[in-house]
């Protein structure tokens, strides 16, 4: 299956009921505007956490109406996370939403392990991303959440991203270690954890997918330049998941899409009780609009 942009995965998810989406640090306008968007396509009844007469000026500058319940006052980025972890922890919220703050500050307190809501053994970041010279969406991962993983954390990320285009509708997502050659190297030790995850993912490991490995980035994307240098793989040209070696590596990719390649981007964060959307503070309302409703379809 091939989900070619942001506007056809819309009408490939299911409609589900509205969930009870908290946002967090919520006195920003994009966010609002994402936020308000959802709420009219009948996706999410949200709960807005942050400066309480920001939120309300700007939501009455946008033409919406708040009960009073829908606001939770909190001061700083700290408050704004604490508090609305503490939302989706106690089961008044079935969903996190990032507004007008650091990531790591709301990731702080989501992984916090007496007061957080971390639920699987690695959590991880998925930038989804439509850009212009691609044939379909990209999944690129981790740029958000694990520094440098090691060979067991790297098959939670890929198993994370797997499963999440396998709920997407992928049947067997097609998914591109990164490296920055071809083949093992002593001096390159990402490149023997990609072969060994290709091992994995050919016996199964990973439920229905196709895993290359070590590929770089230009083979796993452009099939005209795996086919010079006499490369071949189902998955070069072709591959659905890109999985970073780093958390540098990672945002670096995902952002140089984003900006200079002129990519749209949403994001998620898996592993939690709950799903997360991270959005770049300056990314657009349609882009915070496509984290939500990718995060509301998900169970």
């Amino acid at each position: 299956m091939v989900i070619a942009g942001f506007h056809e995965l819309k009408g490939k998810l299911r409609s589900l009921p509205p969930k009870t989406a908290v946002v967090a640090a919520a006195h920003d306008e994009h966010t609002l505007q994402g936020v308000f968007a959802a709420r009219r396509d009948g996706l999410i009844h949200p709960i807005l956490v942050g400066r309480g007469e920001e939120i309300r000026s700007i939501s009455q500058r946008l033409g919406e109406e708040l009960a009073p319940d829908q606001v939770v006052d909190a001061g700083d980025d700290v408050q704004c996370a604490e508090k609305s972890v503490a939302l989706i922890r106690g089961g008044q919220g079935a969903m996190l939403i990032k507004g007008m703050l650091p990531t790591g500050a709301l990731l702080k307190a989501v992984v916090n392990k007496e007061r957080g809501i971390r639920a699987g053994a690695v959590m991880s970041h998925v930038a989804i991303l439509d850009v212009p010279s691609y044939h379909k969406l990209l999944y690129v991962t981790d740029g958000g959440m694990v520094v440098a993983p090691s060979l067991e954390q790297k098959r939670h990320i890929l198993k994370n991203a797997v499963d999440f285009c396998r709920f997407l509708g992928y049947d067997r997502p097609k998914a591109a270690v990164l490296c920055a050659v071809e083949a093992v190297t002593p001096a390159m030790p990402e490149t023997a954890d990609a072969a060994e995850l290709k091992a994995e993912g050919g016996r199964g490991d990973f439920g229905p997918c196709v895993v290359e490995g070590p590929i770089a980035l230009d083979l796993a994307t452009d099939g005209e330049a795996a086919r010079v240098k006499g490369y071949h793989s189902p998955v070069a040209g072709d591959a659905d998941i890109l999985l970073a070696p780093s958390i540098a590596a990672g945002n670096l990719l995902g952002k140089s899409l984003y900006g200079l390649a002129g990519g749209e981007m949403a994001g998620v964060v898996l592993g939690a009780t709950a799903p997360i959307t991270v959005n770049s503070r300056g990314a657009t309302a349609e882009e915070k609009y496509w984290s939500i409703l990718i995060c509301a379809a998900m169970k």
